[in-house]
């Protein structure tokens, strides 16, 4: 009888995170816990700028633990780790990601995990962006767009569900995938939730980004439980 590989999943509460979640299982790890990354001063996820009563709806209908480390940008990488190796002292020595080409990113995950004794596991890595897509919406994934970028995308696409329509109406240029950091999504259904996460959009919020980043204009969605 094979080991047990327990594993956690980096959890953005996106379409991509959970693809991977649900192709990890499926390859035979058992996935206890989902690491969401925080603000410190603010009730908001670091990825996607979800609030916390809807990431941990997401855990709950998934069956897992969830943990939610907060930081700001200069100690995120040193939380991450230190989130890593808590962990591993718990018997968790693998850790799933829901990256699909990017190297940086890879070479990131690698290292952090490196540093804790954790295998690193990418499920979409080097999938085709279509097939991705393809499997999302094949699978059923039911998200909504939590925030855009306005060099991408107008706001007129914030709020809306990530669906085949969404997807034909993207500008030519515009990754469906949103990995070039066009958009965000936030997964409301899938088919290993035991129920649905039952959130609506209650308004729109423009930010813009920190000079030293470019000074990028974003919507984001406002997002409550129904």
């Amino acid at each position: 009888m094979s080991a047990i590989r327990r594993a956690l999943c980096s959890w953005s509460g996106g379409k991509d995170s959970c693809l991977a979640l649900h192709l990890a299982m499926e390859q035979g790890f058992t996935v206890t816990t989902l690491i969401a990354m925080f603000e410190e001063a603010a009730d908001r996820s670091r990825s996607h700028a979800l609030p916390e009563s809807l990431v941990r709806a997401q855990a709950e209908s998934l069956g897992v633990e969830l943990l939610t480390p907060r930081a700001d940008w200069a100690r995120y990488e040193a939380v991450f780790v230190e989130t890593l190796i808590h962990a591993r002292g718990r018997g968790i020595e693998h850790a799933i990601f829901g990256d699909i080409d990017l190297i940086p990113h890879r070479e990131w995950e690698e290292k952090v995990c490196a540093r804790a004794d954790v295998t690193a596991h990418l499920p979409l890595w080097g999938r085709p962006r279509p097939v991705v897509v393809d499997e999302v919406l094949r699978r059923d994934i039911k998200a909504l767009c939590v925030c855009v970028n306005t060099r991408w995308l107008p706001q007129s696409f914030c709020g809306r569900p990530y669906d085949r329509q969404f997807i034909a109406d993207l500008p030519e240029g515009v990754d469906a995938c949103g990995e070039n950091g066009e958009f965000h999504t936030f997964v409301t259904h899938a088919p290993k939730f035991r129920w649905p996460i039952p959130a609506v959009v209650s308004g729109l919020r423009s930010y813009t980004g920190p000079p030293e980043y470019g000074g990028e204009q974003f919507w984001f969605a406002d997002l409550t439980s129904a």
